[in-house]
């Protein structure tokens, strides 16, 4: 007990070490002192490990509780006092976030080595080392905060962190306004959010309960039941729909996925950890956080799972044809991202919560390995300029294909068991999951096929490459002497080796009963979704009672439709084949259309940007000259009224006290005269004085 309680007063030391690595690399830089590359990159990657060491320690003693006491809360001062709300400084570790700390801790900690060996040649090492802890530290008060403020301080500061990592290499106009697209479609997803806690908190008033905490939301829920806004919606259903919105923002969800495919501008260990394995999951975390609210609302759940499995298979059918090996992984995270809304839309949320992990290590390690080929290939992220690299880098390959094997669902690999589990619940959902579930399964066949393209085209056949054309994602300042393809150094091997394994074995844990495991991850995460209500989750407890046939029916037809779809792409492009120029000239407007994105961007541009910058101008004309004009008339007319103020002030005010000086000064020279100093003058003044006040007198 003693452990528990002082393990509980050091949570906060998990944010804070990537902290003092951001403040150390930081204020040195900033202050002119440059560490060395090797005490900047260890410097980092020290406080990585000191927070995954933390992170390990704190869940290994909650694994030790009782599954209904799994609650540390780490509460540091109070925050902030306003009438009676009162929000606290504090962390939250239970299940869910423990999941999230040892996911961000640890593949954070790989890929600040990898990275170290990565940007080794970059002028401003230290200064992307600075940004990354950032980043990390961001991401961990995000998913530790204890109440909705603290989560969105989290929540902001890493989309602030993920602008200055995507527009890294700001130099370059492409990476800053990728950057800058980034920060701004996630600021209206931002932006819902904050409408949504702020609703959320005024329903809770209401009936006098005035908090923010989680803890707090989730034991008052059941007041906002029957609750409804004038327009006759459900409270609950408004809220939890602009939380949905912000998750769209943040996870890259239809329609506001557009920054993301962009964001490989920045440099591919950005790619790892910030597109791959923890920013972009904040969504997710945050409706598995805030589940009770989203079981209360069929709509949105429905909603959820509808945008989630259409996410999928829309950014699926757009990676098909991308030739740039970064934009391939970016479409095919916003299509994974897809499978675990679907998952927590159906209200299954352990096997969404899964598939986030699972997804972190495979994309992680695709995204890492992608870095390493266009390392190989000095800055080459073409893929028609590859080709026969698995001789000349033996190791990428081979931790590649442990990531290919993992998100094609190769039968008990990570991604075979998450993927499958959330197919088969959504199956299991009702009728509409039915529905569901077919979407899936087609965004699955879609994946099996682009990622084998990737795969094939990257690693077999014959090199297809020459000198590099250095336009990619590259090192600023780095030259290079020999173009022939190299392996990458060991500090960037190593990590790709961890998280092959993770990618092969890591979702064992969550083997179901119908493949004989125990799935172990759902019990663990039992104590954080057992308050869920919802129909769609009533449907998935009990089909999980029971192995139905159907399930291994099930996932046979998805092992086998992704084998059919390896195979066909193989026959495309593990050999030498007329087929994809064939099919692409044989439906040239639907190969136009998916390697142009759908037009989406041109669509946003047309009717968001351009009207958006037209606005701006007019207002600006508006301003420089109805505005200004009109400032400048009453700036002329204040002169005019200035000018006749000083006339009428010279004229009239002057000239009434400088006529009565006139005319007193005249009067004085007058009676000057008479002052002649003689006396019989004085006396004669006097007499006629006398005698015309007796003459008065007598006329009166």
């Amino acid at each position: 007990m003693q452990t528990i309680q002082t393990l509980q007063h050091y949570i906060w030391l998990i944010p804070l070490f990537p902290l003092l690595g951001a403040l150390f690399n930081g204020l040195s830089n900033f202050a002119g002192f440059r560490f060395s590359k090797k005490i900047a990159g260890g410097l980092a990657a020290l406080m990585m490990i000191s927070a995954f060491a933390v992170s390990v320690c704190v869940v290994w003693t909650l694994a030790h509780v009782d599954p209904a006491q799994r609650v540390f809360v780490n509460n540091l001062y109070p925050w902030i006092k306003i009438g009676q709300l009162q929000v606290d400084l504090a962390f939250l570790v239970d299940p869910l976030s423990a999941v999230m700390i040892l996911i961000i801790t640890g593949i954070g900690t790989l890929i600040h080595f990898y990275a170290i060996g990565y940007m080794w040649e970059d002028k401003s090492f230290q200064r992307f080392f600075t940004y990354l802890n950032f980043f990390v530290f961001f991401m961990l008060l995000l998913v530790l905060g204890e109440n909705v403020l603290l989560m969105f301080v989290g929540w902001e500061g890493v989309g602030l962190c993920s602008y200055l990592l995507i527009g890294f290499w700001f130099s370059e106009l492409p990476n800053a306004k990728a950057g800058m697209k980034a920060f701004v479609v996630n600021r209206i997803g931002d932006f819902a959010f904050i409408i949504g806690f702020s609703l959320l908190y005024w329903a809770l008033t209401q009936h006098g309960v005035f908090t923010l905490s989680f803890r707090g939301i989730q034991e008052n829920a059941h007041h906002l039941i029957g609750m409804m806004t004038p327009m006759g919606i459900s409270v609950v259903t408004v809220v939890t729909l602009l939380f949905f919105i912000g998750a769209t923002g943040k996870s890259a969800q239809i329609p506001l996925y557009v920054w993301l495919p962009d964001a490989m501008a920045g440099p591919t260990p950005v790619s790892a950890l910030i597109h791959a394995a923890t920013m972009v999951t904040a969504g997710i975390y945050m409706i598995g956080r805030t589940n009770v609210l989203f079981t209360m609302s069929p709509t949105t759940m429905t909603v959820v799972a509808t945008v989630g499995v259409l996410t999928a298979f829309f950014a699926g059918t757009i990676g098909l044809v991308q030739n740039d090996i970064k934009k391939v992984l970016a479409y095919s995270t916003v299509s994974q991202l897809g499978y675990m809304f679907l998952g927590m839309g159906v209200g299954a949320f352990s096997a969404g919560v899964m598939h986030l992990m699972t997804h972190a290590f495979f994309k992680g390690l695709l995204f890492l390995g992608a870095g390493s080929v266009i390392h190989a290939m000095h800055h080459e992220q073409d893929m028609r300029k590859m080709g026969g690299l698995r001789k000349k880098i033996p190791y990428t390959y081979m931790t590649f294909l442990a990531g290919y094997l993992a998100i094609i669902g190769f039968p008990f690999s990570s991604g075979f068991i998450s993927k499958d589990e959330i197919l088969w619940k959504a199956f299991s959902s009702g009728a509409y999951g039915k529905v569901l579930w077919f979407l899936g399964l087609c965004g699955a066949a879609v994946t099996a096929f682009y990622m084998s393209r990737l795969f094939f085209m990257t690693f077999f056949g014959h090199f297809r490459g020459g000198h590099a054309d250095h336009h990619g994602d590259h090192h600023h300042g780095s030259e290079h002497h020999h173009h022939e393809p190299h392996e990458s150094p060991w500090i960037m091997v190593v990590p790709l080796m961890v998280l092959g394994l993770l990618s092969l074995f890591g979702g064992l844990i969550g083997l179901p009963p119908a493949l004989g495991g125990a799935n172990h991850f759902e019990h663990w995460l039992a104590p954080v979704f057992e308050h869920g209500g919802h129909e769609m989750v009533e449907h998935v407890v009990e089909a999980h009672a029971h192995h139905d046939p159907m399930e291994y029916i099930l996932m046979v037809l998805s092992t086998g439709l992704a084998g059919f779809m390896v195979y066909l792409a193989y026959s495309f492009y593990g050999k030498e084949s007329s087929k994809p120029k064939m099919w692409a000239e044989k439906f040239p407007a639907l190969y136009r259309r998916l390697y142009n994105k759908y037009f989406v961007d041109e669509f946003y541009q047309d009717t968001v940007v351009k009207p958006t910058l037209l606005w701006s101008a007019f207002l600006a004309r508006f301003d420089s000259g109805v505005v200004d004009g009109f400032v400048n008339l009453v700036g002329r007319v204040g002169i005019l009224f200035s000018y006749l103020n000083g006339a009428i002030d010279r004229v009239l005010v002057d000239g009434m006290v400088n006529g009565v000086g006139t005319v007193l000064r005249t009067a004085g020279m007058q009676l000057r005269r008479v002052q002649t100093g003689r006396i019989q003058n004085y006396v004669y003044v006097l007499v006629v004085g006398v005698m015309m006040v007796i003459i008065g007198r007598i006329l009166i």
